[in-house]
């Protein structure tokens, strides 16, 4: 989980901050959006479901504990599932500039460039940036799908199956962007994750925690890019050629 932590570390680093901005951005912009949207929605539908039950006095006891009950379970629900489905997109939109900070990253740590990395060559990686992007979405949509069905159907362990999901697409999410700068192919890259479970996992859960604390979860993307990428100078890329 120390790549998480160092993630903080890196995107204050004089020469890297600049590139940490435009991600920056639009994570706050759309988390921001989503949640304020989302939770006037739960307070509204909180209220719909309390009021289904009759105004009898005897009742009220039920009413008012039902109130105090739904909304930590509803709140904790939203963080899990939107934190995820919210942050994918977040992705999407910021990705050719994610994969140029990954770039800036492992040229910080490692001393060595990896070519030209002009505004020139972000628009013309936009195109393999995005199929990236899809190959992800892919994967993630009918896995995304049976997960979340066991999440509203199996109480705690259905939430505890989605959180492992939502980690381990948080390790695919953030790391990829290394891989996708040395242009190994996607299914390589998911066989070197797995390959390195440990830190995967560990890594995930710790974007994934993070992504569920506010204001915490407005610095998670380009925290977890540099972290992501700090694995990979360490570990992954040595994996990748074994």
């Amino acid at each position: 989980m120390h790549y998480f932590f160092q993630g903080f570390s890196l995107i204050t680093t004089k020469g890297l901050k600049r590139f940490v901005f435009i991600p920056l951005v639009v994570n706050l912009l759309l988390f921001a959006t989503a949640f304020y949207f989302l939770f006037g929605q739960i307070s509204e539908s909180i209220v719909w479901v309390v009021d289904l039950i009759p105004d009898w006095q005897w009742l009220s006891w039920l009413k008012e504990g039902l109130s105090y009950i739904i909304w930590p379970i509803a709140v904790i629900s939203i963080l899990l599932v939107f934190a995820l489905i919210f942050g994918t997109l977040a992705n999407w939109i910021a990705a050719p500039f994610n994969g140029l900070l990954a770039e800036k990253v492992e040229l910080h740590l490692t001393g060595k460039s990896l070519g030209d990395s002009g505004l020139v060559d972000i628009v013309k990686d936009i195109p393999r940036t995005f199929g990236r992007e899809m190959s992800k979405f892919t994967y993630y949509i009918p896995r995304a799908i049976g997960f979340l069905l066991l999440f509203f159907i199996l109480p705690v362990f259905g939430q505890i199956l989605w959180f492992l999901f939502s980690a381990w697409m948080m390790a695919i999410q953030y790391c990829d962007y290394a891989f996708d700068n040395h242009k190994v192919d996607f299914n390589r890259m998911r066989r070197t994750l797995h390959a390195s479970r440990g830190n995967s996992f560990s890594f995930g859960i710790a974007v994934s925690i993070g992504s569920m604390i506010p204001l915490v979860n407005f610095l998670v993307m380009p925290v977890a890019v540099c972290g992501a990428t700090a694995m990979w100078v360490d570990d992954l890329r040595h994996k990748v050629r074994d």
